[in-house]
């Protein structure tokens, strides 16, 4: 997660150097928002020639600073995960 705006329920994923993926909280599954740093699982949308994520849920993978999000077992990767 790079940016959440709580005043507009939206924010934005790291895309590793391509354009950033519009996150709304409507999409947000199991939370109410994301904090900056959070790895994330989701659907790639194209909406209005905006990448969109859908059904966005909180990831087991560990974040950059060597932690997990949740304490579950592992989750196979899938493609879409981005931090």
């Amino acid at each position: 997660m790079k940016k959440w705006f709580r005043d507009k329920d939206s924010g934005f994923l790291d895309n590793k150097g391509g354009p950033d993926i519009l996150v709304r909280k409507a999409d947000l599954v199991d939370c109410q928002f994301l904090k900056v740093g959070v790895t994330v699982e989701f659907e790639c949308h194209i909406e209005k020639q905006v990448l969109v994520a859908r059904k966005v849920r909180l990831s087991n993978h560990k974040n950059p600073d060597g932690q997990n999000n949740r304490n579950r077992g592992p989750k196979p990767f899938h493609f879409g995960v981005m931090t």
